[in-house]
């Protein structure tokens, strides 16, 4: 069987063939605000590549043009880095309001166990605290 006849047996009739053939994404969709601002950062970007590409040539072309561009190119290029900053800090205060869904290993859990015992233990076998006791409290908390 040909890929073509493939595609009509998975479409169900023959001679139709869909569109496209569906295929589980193989990340998971970033969040709706980190996408946003992803979006407005390539958006930002491309527009500063054009931007200085045509300063670029308007240079070459020694027209007066070219100064005014370069200039806009140079604080496009300060607004593009604004909006790639902006992706990376998105994503982190995403990741620190949402968290990362994470599960300690078992080796974890057993260290921290560990722990909490010799912690424990170290407790139980310290000597009892001597407390100083200067008499009772007067009305401003001074003894």
């Amino acid at each position: 069987m040909s890929g073509y006849e493939d595609d009509e047996a998975a479409a169900g009739g023959a001679g139709r063939r869909g569109l496209w053939i569906e295929e589980p994404a193989l990340r998971r969709r970033m969040p709706d605000p980190v996408r946003e601002s992803a979006v407005r950062s390539v958006l930002i970007v491309s527009l500063t590549l054009i931007q200085a590409t045509i300063a670029f040539y308007l240079t070459l072309a020694a027209s007066w043009l070219a100064l005014p561009m370069a200039l806009g190119a140079i604080a496009a290029t300060v607004a593009a880095t604004w909006g790639v900053l902006d992706v990376w800090i998105t994503r982190q205060a995403w990741n620190q309001r949402h968290g990362v869904v994470s599960a300690p290993s078992s080796t974890a859990h057993s260290h921290r166990r560990e722990a909490r015992r010799a912690s424990r233990t170290a407790r139980a076998s310290a000597p009892a605290r001597i407390r100083r006791d200067d008499g009772p409290l007067t009305a401003f908390g001074r003894r």
